[in-house]
């Protein structure tokens, strides 16, 4: 079992777009992608995992003013807070982008394939410290 978090709003993955100027499509999240496996390569197994893969992944959203009271206890939130986000970016997104950095030869799995278990959940923040908490079980 790998555990690992990265801090930081979630990122979701970001559509390829085709540019005329290099003649073919490109991956606007490769940056992020980039900058996120410096962040969780140190959890990296010596081999990628080659089984079945059970995939857990907690994303915790940052939450808006609104969600606070005012004034003097601007810090409290509100009674009726929402626990859930259910405001974009999408929750397959974010999946799909991690999907993607934790993917490859040199990597945690070989392929986003390998994946036969998934749960994941997107929530507000109770400490408004946005992150994502992932978990790679590797499937007997």
């Amino acid at each position: 079992m790998i555990s690992f978090t990265i801090p930081g709003k979630p990122i979701p993955l970001k559509r390829s777009r085709y540019s005329a100027k290099i003649g073919g499509f490109y991956d606007p999240s490769s940056k992020d992608k980039k900058q996120t496996w410096l962040q969780i390569a140190k959890y990296k197994p010596k081999r990628p995992l080659t089984g079945f893969i059970d995939l857990q992944i907690t994303f915790y959203m940052p939450r808006p003013k609104s969600h606070y009271r005012t004034g003097k206890y601007s810090h409290i939130l509100k009674a009726n807070a929402r626990a859930f986000h259910s405001v974009k970016p999408d929750i397959d997104n974010l999946v799909k982008y991690m999907a993607d950095v934790i993917q490859g030869k040199d990597r945690f799995i070989l392929d986003d394939c390998q994946i036969c278990a998934l749960t994941t959940i997107k929530v507000y923040s109770w400490t408004n410290n946005p992150r994502t908490e992932v978990t790679i079980k590797e499937i007997p």
